[in-house]
């Protein structure tokens, strides 16, 4: 009896180690996973949604720690030195979905690279260029001509509208 207790012992050491390394691995903080949309977990969640702006949004996952909800956003190459602005203004759009879904306003988002995490404050000032950019983008959403804003070309190339663009890279 006392070695089935200590095999059981032994094997939940393990398995929380494991646990925690599959944790690590994918960039979450502690804390529950309250959603996710990795197919490796299952049922996908279905998208987070604010009318009033008609935003919507898949955030990679959703942690629940100490009260607030951490949203993680997942990118698969390595970390470049400071986190691109797109992918910063995505975490602050999950952020806002998170508030507006949840009523909790989390304080900060990860940004999950191969290689390095990115903790960016969801701060007013952030929250306030969202807006900005969302606002912009809608009243762009109705123009004939809207100019390319980048000069990337492997970003034109796996572009869905790169064969209609008359302002093409690639």
């Amino acid at each position: 009896m006392v070695y089935l207790a200590l095999v059981l012992l032994f094997l939940a050491i393990v398995f929380f180690w494991q646990s925690n390394r599959q944790r690590k691995a994918a960039g979450l903080p502690g804390g529950r996973v309250i959603y996710t949309d990795t197919r490796g977990w299952g049922k996908l969640e279905k998208p987070l949604f604010y009318q009033a702006l008609s935003l919507t949004g898949k955030p990679d996952y959703l942690i629940q720690q100490n009260g607030q909800i951490i949203p993680v956003e997942v990118k698969s190459g390595r970390a470049p030195a400071a986190p691109y602005d797109s992918h910063i203004y995505q975490l602050a759009s999950y952020c806002l979905l998170v508030e507006k879904t949840y009523g909790k306003r989390p304080p900060y988002g990860i940004i999950h690279y191969n290689d390095r995490d990115f903790a960016i404050d969801y701060t007013r000032e952030l929250e306030v260029s969202l807006l900005d950019l969302l606002a912009e983008m809608k009243r762009d959403e109705h123009k004939r001509d809207v100019a390319r804003s980048h000069e990337q070309a492997s970003r034109c190339a796996r572009c869905g509208f790169r064969k209609v663009c008359d302002q093409s890279l690639a």
